[in-house]
């Protein structure tokens, strides 16, 4: 069935939601897991043509460290279910290209991630990075949404004041 099975993550609780049943999965069918977080870093400046001017500076280095951060989480929690695991992170400013080329590149069979459920006009305004690996990825993608309970229980984002000294 599946040797390698993606886990992308961004701490939410939509992505929290589907890491026991990524390391279940795992387990049953004997695969390992790659548990990916993609940092993304915010423009600076935009202006009104639409350009961006992008330095990630301080502010990347404590997304990627973020990122890290709930990657080993993951990797941990698979561990001590017995399902090996390689923690992943990264910045990215797409990163549903990212979880596509990561897949690719880590020769991964299976992505499986969350999914808020929008439709119509919340889809259109939000995007979906669920929605673009979806439509991109050359493996099958299983998508998981949160039960009601799930609540707000990942882990926050830092913000980009946290990226201060």
């Amino acid at each position: 069935m599946y040797k390698r099975i993606l886990v992308p993550t961004d701490g939410s609780a939509v992505a929290e939601h589907v890491v026991p049943a990524a390391i279940e999965l795992a387990r049953a069918v004997g695969a390992e897991m790659v548990a990916l977080s993609v940092a993304v870093p915010e423009p600076a400046f935009q202006s009104i043509e639409g350009a961006m001017v992008v330095d990630p500076g301080r502010q990347g280095e404590v997304l990627l460290e973020h990122a890290r951060t709930l990657a080993a989480a993951i990797a941990t929690r698979a561990r001590e279910a017995g399902v090996k695991c390689n923690p992943v992170a990264t910045l990215s400013f797409d990163p549903a290209v990212t979880i596509v080329d990561t897949a690719r590149e880590q020769g991964c069979d299976l992505i499986l991630m969350g999914s808020h459920g929008r439709r119509g006009l919340s889809l259109l305004l939000a995007g979906s990075v669920t929605q673009a690996v979806m439509a991109s990825a050359a493996v099958p993608v299983m998508v998981l949404r949160p039960t009601a309970d799930a609540g707000a229980q990942g882990l926050a984002r830092p913000s980009p004041a946290d990226s201060t000294v």
